[in-house]
């Protein structure tokens, strides 16, 4: 099946209407804690992220409050998310710059924020989107898989996929958007077993089984 322009806008106006309520799944109160939540969730489930930031806010919920903590003591915090090591390195890094540059504060400037030890295109997406209500596509894996699945946007890279979703998405949808690809792909567009049979799109679909 050739996905025609046409077709890729009746997907996206489809999963909107599906998708519209969808909300983020970690569960933050400022920039800053998405920020150390979104470094935790790579390659880590947001449910799991959630378990760990509670416990790690409860102790220390600013930047100050990390580096003061110290490396070790913050590896033993987040020490069941996965890959703690280098993600406590990230974060406390992390937290020595707002703290020197910043004054604690997570940068509104998107240069910034990918300058930041850790962050890359996908963290700092989120963050200018979700904390500062700038337009922009996270391409997660869920994001790459479903967007490759349903030509939506075929790339080798989350940077081609992201282009390519810029391209056929409108601007004022992309930050909403970011969130019903990644909850079609947790709910139905799954890496193993997809749920095509109970999908919405499967009349649509070029890759359905």
């Amino acid at each position: 099946m050739r996905v025609t322009k046409k077709i890729k806008e009746e997907m996206v106006a489809i999963l909107e209407e599906v998708y519209r309520d969808v909300k983020p799944a970690l569960i933050f109160r400022n920039p800053f804690e998405l920020l150390v939540a979104v470094i935790l969730s790579a390659q880590c489930t947001d449910k799991r992220v959630n378990v760990t930031t509670a416990r790690l806010f409860r102790r220390a919920d600013t930047p100050q409050a990390i580096v003061a903590m110290g490396l070790e003591a913050l590896q033993e915090e987040i020490r069941d998310c996965g890959l703690f090591r280098n993600k406590a390195k990230n974060i406390m890094a992390t937290c020595r710059t707002l703290v020197e540059k910043y004054n604690g504060e997570v940068p509104k400037a998107y240069e910034a924020l990918l300058k930041l030890p850790g962050v890359g295109r996908k963290t700092a997406n989120v963050v200018s989107s979700i904390a500062f209500g700038r337009p922009a596509i996270a391409v997660d894996t869920h994001v790459f898989r479903v967007a490759n699945r349903l030509h939506l946007a075929v790339g080798e890279t989350p940077l081609e996929v992201e282009k390519g979703l810029q391209k056929v998405i409108p601007k004022d949808k992309w930050s909403a958007a970011h969130h019903w690809l990644i909850w079609h792909g947790r709910l139905v567009c799954k890496a193993l077993r997809p749920h095509c049979a109970a999908c919405p799109l499967a009349h649509l679909c070029p890759s359905r089984t």
